[in-house]
């Protein structure tokens, strides 16, 4: 039967991780949240979290240290030199849910199995309207007692909560996947409309019948649209998929896998970054494309 889990240490009250730790706190959790904005913290006490003056004041005591950085670097800060993953309860669970690299994310388990408490390698997708409407997608590596044990909380989270593996490091291996084929789809919808764009097509039109033809995915019909505007709204910036298909290949490397779509999408978010875009939404990629083919300019 899965332990009930009351006191959720949250750090990262991010873009993603205020709505999370928010959705926590409306099923009732106590939830003492951090980050290094106070404004942040300010806006989880709104909505009946508690304010922690500290990384480790989150985690004292708590059943769930929980952690929604941007990268393993800030996961080591956090738990380590912060002294969240001392104060965490003994036999507490570390729940990370940043994008990492899996070798990083093994590492990681590895130093917090040793204190006797436990590691939940939990990476989530479904962006800023996931984290809202609590329909994440939680891709989660652990033995299966820890899993069980953390899966009621993980529901108030999302909607498709996945137990992937027995062994940290295998949810950041499907989260690396799933965005390998999100930068991927991105780039190359990006590259057809740069060749169509070049004779002259209107992509307005492109877009509505690559939309309902066998050419269609999800990531078309979200992305493209977006495409077509100057300066969409972001949802997703262009830097995360630098961020994520570093990643991506860095996995690649560290298994001998051969990635070469990847590292294309990869250099072309990358050059739309360099060239000052990084915070623009990520279906801007396709500014490079045009510059880079002497199209048009989006409009």
């Amino acid at each position: 039967m899965a332990l009930a889990v009351t006191t959720i240490g949250f750090v990262g009250l991010g873009a993603m991780g205020l709505p999370m730790a928010r959705n926590l706190v409306a099923r009732g959790h106590d939830v003492r949240g951090f980050d290094m904005r106070p404004a942040a913290i300010e806006a989880l006490a709104e909505g009946g979290g508690t304010r922690a003056g500290s990384a480790a004041e989150a985690a004292r005591g708590a059943d769930l240290l929980m952690l929604m950085v941007v990268n393993a670097a800030q996961a080591e800060q956090v738990m380590f030199a912060d002294g969240a993953l001392a104060a965490l309860a003994p036999g507490g669970t570390v729940v990370l849910f940043a994008t990492c690299a899996p070798g990083a994310v093994e590492t990681l388990a590895v130093r917090v199995l040793a204190t006797g408490r436990r590691f939940l390698d939990a990476p989530v997708s479904g962006g800023v309207v996931g984290a809202a409407g609590a329909t994440l997608t939680i891709m989660a590596a652990s033995p299966r007692d820890t899993f069980d044990a953390a899966k009621p909380v993980l529901d108030a989270l999302g909607d498709k909560v996945f137990h992937v593996g027995e062994r940290p490091g295998q949810g950041a291996v499907v989260k690396t996947v799933n965005q390998l084929l999100c930068g991927v789809h991105i780039a190359v919808i990006a590259e057809a409309f740069s060749l169509a764009a070049k004779v002259g097509v209107d992509l307005k039109i492109l877009l509505e019948i690559m939309s309902g033809s066998a050419a269609s995915s999800w990531m078309l019909r979200d992305r493209g649209p977006r495409m077509l505007q100057a300066d969409p709204p972001v949802t997703s910036a262009v830097d995360i998929f630098v961020k994520d298909l570093g990643l991506v290949l860095q996995a690649g490397g560290e298994t001998k896998v051969a990635l070469p779509l990847a590292a294309v999408a990869h250099q072309m978010f990358l050059a739309t970054s360099g060239r000052g875009d990084g915070a623009a939404d990520d279906s801007q990629v396709i500014r490079s494309y045009f510059a880079i083919n002497g199209g048009p300019k989006p409009p």
